[in-house]
């Protein structure tokens, strides 16, 4: 097998080995508020899993003008929404990765349709299967050698939004052959759901 040393190896090689051999990986497209409720960010983030029944995590890596605008609004307000990716909104999913400077709203130069959220601050993206109201339940600033290299977020969902069209109610059931849910790879590339199997857990 090829080896590498995390003690010798170009640090940037920690980020291409793990976005390429952790994969697929889900990708949570954020909304936040800033704390006087005048600016609103949009962007996504695929260092996102869930962590317990109503507990989800998201790590939020630095950005050129220092902590992003999403981590920054979840600690002011507590507060933010997840939105799931498909492919009817992954074009709008990707325009929000630029990086943008702390003054302007992805939101608005994208001329995304938001509504009210039910509980959340931050305003709901229209263009998402799944939404994910949620409140700060934790935040672990990551640091190496004196640095902010990451802001860890543990958030507990307060309301869950599905269309009707990937929801079986009277199962409770999220349909996935319906959500056909888009994950996130290395470098720009992406992977649909694919083929489903079932394995029969042991006893």
């Amino acid at each position: 097998m090829i080896h590498y040393s995390t003690q010798t190896m170009p640090p940037m090689f920690g980020y291409k080995f793990l976005s390429g051999a952790v994969i697929p990986r889900p990708i949570a497209w954020i909304s936040t508020v800033s704390n006087d409720g005048q600016k609103t960010n949009a962007a996504p983030f695929s260092f996102f899993n869930v962590v317990a029944p109503n507990l989800v995590s998201v790590s939020i890596l630095g950005g050129p003008y220092g902590r992003k605008d999403t981590s920054r609004n979840i600690l002011e307000t507590e507060s933010a929404v997840i939105h799931l990716i498909n492919i009817d909104n992954i074009k709008e999913m990707n325009q929000t990765a630029a990086s943008f400077p702390p003054e302007m709203s992805e939101i608005e130069a994208f001329d995304l349709s938001s509504s009210v959220s039910e509980t959340s601050p931050a305003p709901s993206l229209e263009n998402a299967p799944i939404r994910l109201e949620v409140k700060l339940h934790q935040h672990i600033p990551i640091e190496q050698n004196g640095y902010l290299v990451s802001d860890l977020f543990i958030l507990e969902v307060t309301d869950y939004f599905f269309k009707e069209e990937i929801f079986d109610e009277a199962h409770a059931y999220i349909i996935p052959e319906k959500f056909q849910p888009i994950a996130r790879l290395a470098g720009n590339t992406y992977a649909t759901l694919g083929d489903l199997f079932d394995v029969e857990r042991p006893q």
